[in-house]
């Protein structure tokens, strides 16, 4: 077995403890040792909760623990650069949690950290560890369904915006509102499943209907409106994504819509089609081929991103989470906006 990974977690908020932390702890490598956050009762009632033994009001006394491995950063969007590349000059591993920043100039700025100090980093991106992702990207891998030419990818809620007044409505903290919410997960999901990062052009919209008006407040997040903070992101985004390769993805998300909450992946190749999730896969002879394996059936990855991290820090490998990838979606979101701005495409570079 491999030695322990000593992590600390720089943030103590909902996210933390119920998704990284939780996440970490299924890990026999993760040894978890400290955790860092500015409430003094968000970080005391982590650290209790989950048995931590250091605890810090500044992420930067965490990160001069000279025996800590490696950090996850659980932080608002506008704090996921400076967090990051402050823990990989300590010479930290680093998994941050999604969008990877607030803009491309930024995401570029941990990527040239990470390379210059050959610290393991990755993007948490955990709908690539799903067990449906990793059926779909098999069947695919295998020819199943031929060349992938076409995608569309979807995620639609009912009043499902992260409680109105958060940071997360707010632009200066968030850096957008649904596309970079939501729109990340399934673009950078769907390109997965294509592995195709190829992206040559973009169009897009964003729209604000509801959230400046009151509508569609979710359950996630702290409830602040009382405070009178503004609402100034996107509650809707959809988009049209043409590769240099010639494939193409359609996305559509939205925290508030007048229709059925609804998720799902379609990829379509020339000689089938899968749909996730469920994973089904879509043939010549059936309309819809039963599962494509069972229940029991060993997962080449774990289904659970911080334990993937963990094992790649211990054992010294590559995550499957390419920063590489990451900043193709980066660009791909700032992409979006600015087509939404300007009526116009935008061409990445």
């Amino acid at each position: 077995m491999a030695k322990k990974v000593r992590v600390g977690v720089i943030g103590a908020g909902q996210v933390s403890q119920q998704m990284h932390i939780p996440g970490l702890l299924k890990s026999p490598l993760t040894d978890l040792a400290a955790i860092a956050d500015v409430s003094e009762k968000r970080r005391s009632e982590a650290a209790k909760q989950f048995n931590i033994p250091h605890v810090f009001a500044d992420y930067k006394d965490l990160l001069a623990m000279d025996d800590l491995d490696a950090v996850c950063v659980a932080l608002p969007n506008f704090l996921h650069c400076p967090a990051t590349v402050d823990a990989l000059n300590a010479g930290k591993h680093v998994l941050c949690e999604k969008p990877m920043a607030m803009n491309r100039k930024e995401a570029e700025k941990m990527i040239a950290a990470a390379r210059k100090k050959r610290r393991i980093f990755m993007i948490g991106q955990n709908m690539r560890f799903t067990r449906d992702t990793q059926l779909a990207k098999k069947a695919i891998a295998s020819g199943k369904i031929g060349e992938p030419y076409h995608a569309r990818c979807f995620l639609l809620r009912r009043n499902g915006i992260p409680r109105i007044g958060s940071w997360f409505t707010q632009k200066k903290y968030s850096g957008g509102g649904v596309l970079l919410d939501l729109g990340v997960h399934m673009l950078d999901c769907t390109l997965y499943l294509m592995d195709s990062f190829d992206v040559a052009t973009v169009t897009g919209m964003t729209f604000a209907k509801f959230g400046a008006r009151g509508l569609g407040d979710g359950t996630w997040g702290m409830d602040e409106r009382a405070t009178g903070r503004p609402y100034d992101v996107d509650d809707y985004a959809a988009a049209f994504v043409k590769m240099k390769s010639g494939k193409s993805v359609i996305l559509e998300v939205a925290w508030h819509a007048y229709t059925a909450p609804s998720r799902a992946i379609d990829i379509y190749g020339d000689r089938g089609g899968i749909h996730t999730p469920p994973t089904k896969l879509f043939g010549e002879k059936k309309d819809i081929e039963p599962p494509i394996a069972p229940e029991s059936a060993k997962m080449p990855l774990p289904t659970e991103r911080m334990v993937h991290f963990v094992e790649c820090v211990a054992r010294g490998r590559r995550p499957i989470c390419d920063p590489a990838q990451s900043l193709v979606v980066q660009k791909v979101l700032d992409a979006i906006y600015e087509s939404s701005r300007s009526g116009r495409e935008v061409r990445i570079r």
